[in-house]
């Protein structure tokens, strides 16, 4: 069930757009954050804050591939598929990362760990290829670098569920040769 707290941010969002139906993806990305995926609830809140019917919501809602129809596993793996990945080995690294999980793409893992997609673009050409977990980038990817990543993603969850500190993770991104130093990655 969507907060009443969400349902007043979702209001105070549309409040900065000169219609409420301008609101429809922050509002979406509210909800979301709130139930973990695109829930019947959270379209009715979204409708609700915004004054629109369930349809006109859901189908915002179904077109992008950022809001989620089921519940995802705790870390989103979506790996680049642009044509710079591409040509940099990308379909390779699905394929391994499918062995690895045991899961095709578009599909989460059974204990919920992990759900493999691919994106067309992650907007990092210059370090590819590239993947993302959740919001995080993961840069000039070989597989011995995705094995790692993966070992400690396992390790991340591990301590998760058993209450126990974090350790800090390996470094995920270097650097590009070509791109200038004090560069950030929005």
């Amino acid at each position: 069930m969507v907060s009443a707290e969400a349902k007043e941010r979702m209001r105070a969002v549309a409040a900065q757009y000169p219609t409420l139906r301008s609101a429809v993806l922050p509002a979406l990305y509210i909800a979301q954050d709130e139930e973990g995926y695109m829930t019947e609830a959270a379209f009715e809140a979204v409708a609700d804050a915004l004054r629109l019917n369930v349809d006109e919501v859901k189908s915002v809602a179904t077109f992008y591939t950022m809001f989620f129809k089921e519940q995802p596993g705790k870390r989103v793996i979506k790996v680049c598929t642009s044509i710079s990945c591409y040509l940099r080995g990308c379909d390779q690294l699905v394929e391994h990362l499918e062995g690895r999980l045991g899961i095709k793409r578009g599909e989460t893992t059974p204990d919920g760990r992990f759900t493999l997609l691919t994106a067309e673009c992650l907007a990092s050409c210059g370090t590819a290829p590239v993947l993302q977990v959740n919001n995080e980038f993961v840069e000039q990817l070989t597989q011995e670098r995705v094995d790692a990543l993966l070992d400690a993603l396992n390790q991340e969850l591990d301590n998760e569920a058993t209450g126990r500190p974090a350790q800090p993770a390996p470094a995920t991104s270097e650097k590009s040769q070509s791109e200038p130093a004090g560069t950030k990655r929005h």
